[in-house]
């Protein structure tokens, strides 16, 4: 199953059938394609799958590989699906989020299927979009260092969906937001009071990278119930227009009482929609880390003790790593805060190196902490991104 999130209509259907064309590439059977976005399929139910199965034995004889665009624009299509994956055959599926992952898919397909999410472009496929041959060298020059802080600078600009990146109109991340919450939570949840989830989310994309309650929100809102606060964010988060990380806390039960920082898809969707007195640079740019660190695969948490670490990193149940982010660290108040949050995340979970990614800085220090050694590398936002 592959699902793409949060782009413009026309461009989502765009990139799933350029995705799913790719695949077909790769294989040997190629033939047994369908796209269900045509408009002359208006009539079109589950009871005709089978006739559509019937004609495609008919024209390319028998294949067990099938290829189905859209195929969320008809009901019970997962019962059809899951038919011909008993039967032995292979299925690849394109749709948007809100239907592949409603609550028919995880029933009547457990099991059965993989999902790949597809995500705004990463500074490596902004960087391959303007300047193909610049992710390939290990070795810059000092004209081609610049002309990656330059592409950096745009990037963090303007952010990662390939239409803004292409035009860098606001209006089309404006009737990003807009499509997106009628279409993929109202719509789809029945939501009959617009006004608190509006608010709602200008609420979380103002205070991107920050903590929050549900009881808090709920008193700024002036809604009635934490609990409808917290179904709010649970719509958001399965629209992939927002993420909620909890801190860390080997108590499953205190992890979901604890306060969570929200991130967004994509910064500069976040800035668009929220509100800022300044640019707020350091936040925008814990905000690219974490989605990176969400296409890597990773569980993310942040630590809070004594001391604060803006992410842990966990697979396979082991934290495997701990990251801050800052703008810079060219004062020594700053300096001081992140070595200690992230030398008590080091010493709390037992890892040998932590990371502290700043806009330019790179150095690698050993650092003494309570007689054991650490070692600290800080490295620019923008190297690691290539990494």
């Amino acid at each position: 199953t592959v699902s793409s999130h949060l782009k413009s209509e026309k461009f989502h259907e765009f990139l799933n059938r350029l995705l799913l064309q790719h695949i077909r590439k790769q294989n040997i059977e190629k033939d047994y394609y369908f796209n269900f976005e045509d408009e002359r399929l208006a009539t079109f139910t589950s009871e005709h799958f089978q006739m559509l199965h019937e004609v495609f034995m008919e024209m390319f004889g028998n294949q067990k590989t099938y290829y189905f665009d859209e195929i969320q624009n008809i009901e019970k299509w997962e019962l059809f699906v899951r038919r011909l994956y008993n039967a032995g055959n292979k299925i690849y599926v394109t749709g948007s989020n809100a239907s592949l992952f409603s609550e028919e898919l995880g029933t009547r397909l457990t099991g059965r299927y993989i999902s790949v999410s597809i995500y705004p472009f990463s500074f490596v496929e902004f960087v391959s979009y303007h300047e193909p041959n610049f992710v390939k060298k290990e070795i810059m020059s000092t004209t081609q260092k610049g002309l990656m802080l330059n592409l950096f600078s745009q990037y963090c600009k303007r952010g990662g969906f390939p239409e803004y990146v292409k035009h860098g109109q606001t209006k089309y991340l404006q009737s990003l937001y807009e499509s997106l919450i009628y279409k993929d939570i109202i719509v789809r949840y029945k939501i009959t009071n617009i006004k608190p989830l509006k608010e709602l989310v200008y609420y979380l994309a103002s205070n991107c990278s920050k903590e929050m309650t549900y009881s808090s929100i709920k008193k700024w809102l002036g809604v009635g119930s934490a609990t409808t606060i917290s179904d709010y964010c649970g719509y958001l988060e399965n629209s992939f227009l927002c993420f909620f990380i909890p801190r860390y806390n080997t108590s499953v039960k205190a992890q979901m009482l604890s306060p969570k920082k929200v991130y967004f898809i994509d910064h500069e969707f976040a800035r668009t929609i929220g509100f800022r007195f300044s640019e707020d640079r350091g936040r925008m740019l814990e905000n690219m880390v974490f989605i990176e660190l969400k296409r890597r695969g990773f569980e993310i948490f942040y630590h809070k003790e004594n001391k604060e670490c803006d992410f842990l990193l966990r697979k396979n149940g082991v934290v495997e790593g701990a990251i801050q982010v800052c703008l810079h660290l060219n004062d020594e108040k700053t300096k001081k805060r992140e070595h200690d949050g992230l030398l008590e995340a080091l010493e709390q979970h037992s890892l040998p190196q932590g990371f502290i990614l700043t806009e330019r800085d790179d150095e690698t220090q050993q650092v003494l902490h309570k007689t054991v050694s650490y070692q600290i590398v800080i490295k620019s936002i923008w190297k690691w991104l290539l990494n």
